[in-house]
């Protein structure tokens, strides 16, 4: 069963007025056409994610826009698409443990779907949703954007060389590069050493079966920014 969602509230820093709004915005589709009722599909959280990609992508581009006021459209473009991909909205609801509290039919939670990165980062952008309409007559955006930051923040420490206001995000770009030859990038784990606490990752990538990168990190993702930052010096392109 869905844990309490008094619990949800206080991970999120908010109190709710209109619990129901809460409620919709966890509610699969899949729980909703289990209830039998003509309307199901008002019933769930569908239209709530619809509204909750707007609040999203807006509180998103005004803090990018602030934040790095020297990366042109193209570069905030990509770092955007980087922070509310499905991947990133799923990590975000991880954070505050979404999917426990997620009302799911039958077949869904028993094939796992609290924990589905579609599923959970649905329900984030539906709880974006309710708070925006729970608190736009006292606060507006000023509640979501209270709530969302901490994760966009964290999102934007997590990739090498940002926080920094590096040029851009270098995955991306050596992407965008070897996709004009329809090239496939692979990205592997070739060494790690250190204590737990301080371990430095090796990542080679490769284009199709060559190695054209090497780079070195703190994380997984640093080591594969430093990768694709190699690759694309080699590529004669300023990563």
């Amino acid at each position: 069963m869905p844990l309490p969602l008094e619990q949800l509230q206080a991970r999120m820093g908010y109190q709710f007025s209109n619990v129901e709004l809460l409620q919709r915005a966890l509610t699969h589709s899949s729980y909703a056409n289990e209830t039998g009722a003509h309307n199901h599909h008002l019933l769930c959280n569908e239209r709530l994610e619809f509204l909750g990609d707007s609040v999203l992508s807006i509180i998103t581009s005004d803090f990018l826009f602030h934040k790095f006021p020297h990366l042109p459209e193209g570069d905030l473009t990509r770092l955007r698409a980087s922070m509310v991909c499905e991947e990133a909205l799923a990590s975000y609801a991880v954070q505050i443990g979404l999917g426990e509290y997620l009302l799911l039919g039958k077949g869904e939670r028993n094939s796992g779907g609290a924990e589905k990165p579609a599923v959970i980062a649905d329900a984030f952008e539906a709880i974006l949703a309710a708070l925006y309409l729970d608190s736009k007559e006292r606060e507006g955006m000023h509640a979501v954007s209270a709530f969302l930051l901490p994760f966009l923040q964290r999102a934007v420490e997590a990739h090498a060389g940002l926080a920094n206001g590096c040029h851009a995000d270098c995955k991306s770009r050596l992407q965008e590069f070897v996709q004009r030859d329809s090239g496939k990038l692979d990205y592997r784990l070739v060494g790690e050493s250190g204590p737990d606490h301080n371990k430095t990752f090796e990542v080679e990538v490769y284009l199709d079966s060559n190695c054209i990168g090497r780079g070195s990190g703190h994380s997984k993702k640093n080591a594969e920014q430093s990768a694709a930052k190699a690759a694309l010096a080699l590529f004669g392109i300023d990563g």
